[in-house]
């Protein structure tokens, strides 16, 4: 887990972030407190307020962390295969592998963190790093096409499939299927 621009870092910073991730994963956000997170990362309260404001902020450092291991994820699937061809798929894969594994992280990353955006002003490098990941795995699929507006639609694609599957909304015999459409198929230019 990389913690580069994330808020309250160094040795007690990231303990507390590492046990806010674990505690998620484990219980879910709602048992992310910070007192809990205290106890379980073996620092002071006043500690953990000198480095993070509030529990949302230990929250938003967790989604940052989040987005750097997504993108670490889908730079070593790109850099696993050989032809460019092969780099959506394989992209596509390690995201779904990423959402999947970490879902509590992961609706961290996107649904309690709005300021972690393209669309800010600031965005965080991390988030800047996944959204890299994802033009650069389809530019080789783009064809004469804008990049960045495949990249956007297929983060949107890959993120509606995730939400969708977690809920329960899509057909689970159909899966593999649509993971395939999604990889090899849709972004195809021919």
């Amino acid at each position: 887990m990389s913690g580069a621009d994330e808020p309250g870092t160094g040795r007690d910073g990231d303990a507390i972030v590492t046990t806010a991730w674990q505690l998620a994963e484990a219980e879910g956000l709602a048992a992310v407190t910070t007192r809990r997170l205290a106890e379980r990362a073996d620092v002071d309260l006043g500690a953990l307020y000198q480095r993070f404001a509030d529990r949302d902020a230990v929250v938003a450092a967790v989604a940052v962390r989040g987005f750097a291991d997504l993108a670490a994820a889908l730079t070593g699937a790109r850099e696993a295969v050989d032809h460019p061809t092969e780099i959506w798929p394989a992209v596509t894969a390690a995201y779904l592998d990423f959402a999947y594994a970490n879902p509590e992280v992961y609706d961290a990353m996107f649904a309690h963190t709005p300021e972690l955006t393209l669309g800010a002003e600031q965005v965080p490098e991390t988030v800047a790093a996944t959204f890299a990941e994802l033009r650069t795995a389809l530019t080789p699929l783009a064809a004469g096409r804008d990049a960045d507006i495949l990249a956007e639609l297929g983060w949107s694609l890959l993120h509606g499939m995730v939400m969708l599957t977690r809920g329960g909304r899509l057909r689970p015999d159909t899966q593999e299927h649509r993971e395939h459409l999604l990889s090899e198929t849709l972004f195809n230019p021919h």
